[in-house]
């Protein structure tokens, strides 16, 4: 063997001997976990709770919101329910490390009851929901709860809620569809004739369906036997398209009672008529 082959081989050994080594020492990358209360998309099938908040404040508010929702399904269903974290300090503390034992005991099959969904649209919320959530009964207490001034100020930027039951495709028969679902159980039924109801649309980012679209589908679903009255009515259907989505629900005659579930205006009107009352009482003295 000549010298200059001796000092390829001699090169390359150094050079497989430093690849080896620098592996070795590599610390391996991987995937961060996915956080189980956030999803990525909307999708058919899916029930939840839309919200609207105050703009460039929708990490806050969904925060917020998650802590409220999470408080509020505790009350109602009597269940302590979690929400997928972890921390390092429950890992180091076997005090805590029991309480989390004892925690995922209580957790539901199947994931937190309020996953948000990252949207790309400020100002706009939304948290897919599983049961025993059932989005309209549990947004009307809600609301129910700010309108007597529980909550006060929890979600200081949040505004509107709204309640969805059914999702589908935002087309024209997935509206056909998410319609039957929905609207079956409040007018269909044998005991059910002559209701007055009310249609109110909101459709975001999306061309395919108009308004005029939206109402014409969903009074022909509701059938001739009810009567539309946009003031007066027993029953309210409420139609959310988003982009590919369309989602509705029913929701009863005290909706504009309680501020058409708008969580500010709500408790504004209560601290409105605890200051009043205060005035009145020492106007009396």
């Amino acid at each position: 063997m000549d010298l200059s082959s001796r000092k390829r081989k001699s090169n390359l050994e150094e050079r497989s001997h430093f690849s080896n080594k620098k592996a070795k020492g590599k610390r391996k990358w991987s995937m961060p976990r996915k956080d189980a209360t956030e999803a990525r998309v909307i999708q058919p099938g899916d029930v939840g709770i839309w919200a609207t908040c105050a703009m460039k404040k929708e990490a806050k508010s969904v925060g917020d919101l998650r802590v409220l929702f999470q408080e509020h399904a505790s009350n109602l269903y009597g269940t302590t329910y979690a929400d997928g974290a972890d921390t390092d300090d429950d890992m180091a503390d076997i005090e805590a490390e029991i309480k989390k034992e004892i925690h995922g005991i209580q957790k539901p099959v199947g994931g937190p009851l309020f996953t948000s969904v990252r949207l790309d649209t400020q100002c706009l919320l939304f948290f897919k929901t599983r049961p025993p959530v059932e989005p309209v009964s549990f947004v009307h207490s809600l609301c129910q709860e700010a309108a007597n001034g529980v909550g006060r100020k929890r979600c200081p930027f949040v505004k509107r809620l709204t309640p969805i039951t059914a999702i589908e495709k935002a087309t024209k028969r997935g509206l056909d569809d998410v319609a039957q679902q929905v609207l079956a159980p409040y007018f269909h039924g044998p005991d059910q004739a002559g209701r007055k109801f009310a249609i109110r649309a909101s459709i975001r980012n999306n061309k395919e369906l108009t308004r005029d679209d939206v109402i014409k589908k969903v009074a022909a679903a509701v059938g001739p036997s009810h009567k539309v009255d946009l003031l007066g009515y027993d029953l309210l259907i409420l139609v959310e398209i988003y982009k590919n989505t369309c989602g509705m629900s029913v929701v009863s005659s005290d909706f504009e009672k309680l501020k058409k579930f708008n969580l500010a205006e709500l408790h504004d009107a209560t601290e409105q008529d605890e200051q009043e009352k205060a005035t009145c009482a020492a106007e009396s003295k």
